[in-house]
């Protein structure tokens, strides 16, 4: 029986992209159970790649095989690799930082270099800027329908060949948690920051405390405030702001029924900085 095979990617559905690799796939075997995480990651963000993979990988079967596909080196000689899990699946991806979640948080098991002598699109060889079709779908589909084992994808690498991107985490001092804001909740523009819930723990917050918000942008503060900490949006008033902890066990900052993000003019990465402090 096939497994199911899971597509990501910043192609966004606007044009026969997506449905050019899911075709691919369906020829390799028509029986195979398609899926797709996301295909509005940023342009080109390796980084949000990497988190959207982390956030949803878990709740999929053992053996499903994911294709993630955000490519700016493509035709370069970065590496096309697909990584094994310690959870038994599989990622089928460009070299690139795409990984890096994956392997500080769920853990690679063992990772293999494509042979694309074997594992390319038949006469794709003269085509170099879609290798999400000619390589990644077409390896992901033969792996994920059995017609490869995994290794049938190419050659052995060393796990800590895998390139990761810098990670803020969090840290606690000075009576405060404290790291970035990574990412946000899209459609209602929360806030998920790098702090754990374990670095957070160490506050002592109960809920319907009170704690102390500052976001900073290049150490410039454009956010502070007392807000409230509780179990989900509705321990505050619709407008009001809360402090909870997210899908993925980090801590997180919305407005119930409102942006955050657009209300403070709140962006992502290493420049946003974050702190909760018991007031």
């Amino acid at each position: 029986m096939a497994n199911f095979l899971v597509f990501q990617s910043d192609f966004g559905l606007v044009d026969g992209a997506v449905s050019a690799m899911k075709g691919v796939a369906y020829k390799v075997d028509p029986t195979l159970t398609i899926g797709d995480l996301t295909h509005d990651i940023t342009p080109y963000n390796i980084f949000e790649a990497s988190y959207r993979l982390f956030q949803t990988i878990e709740y999929w079967p053992e053996g499903t095989v994911f294709v993630s596909v955000v490519d700016p080196g493509v035709g370069s000689n970065r590496k096309s690799v697909v990584a094994k899990t310690s959870r038994g699946q599989y990622i089928v991806t460009p070299n690139n930082g795409t990984l890096t979640h994956i392997k500080r948080f769920v853990g690679i098991e063992e990772l293999r270099e494509i042979e694309e002598k074997t594992n390319r699109l038949a006469n794709s060889e003269l085509s170099y800027t879609f290798h999400g079709r000619d390589v990644y779908a077409y390896t992901g589909a033969r792996l994920a329908a059995g017609v490869i084992d995994f290794a049938g994808v190419g050659p052995r690498l060393d796990v800590e060949e895998t390139i990761m991107l810098d990670l803020y985490g969090s840290s606690y001092e000075d009576g405060a948690v404290k790291g970035q804001i990574d990412i946000l909740d899209v459609r209602f523009g929360s806030l998920w920051t790098s702090i754990t819930f374990d670095d957070f723990k160490k506050l002592n917050a109960s809920f319907g405390e009170y704690l102390e918000v500052q976001i900073f942008n290049h150490k410039t503060m454009v956010y502070s405030n007392r807000v409230i900490y509780g179990h989900s949006f509705a321990d505050v008033m619709i407008g009001a702001p809360i402090i909870y902890m997210n899908s993925v066990n980090h801590m997180a900052l919305a407005i119930n029924q409102g942006s955050f993000a657009k209300a403070y003019n709140v962006g992502v990465g290493s420049s946003w900085e974050i702190s909760f402090r018991k007031i």
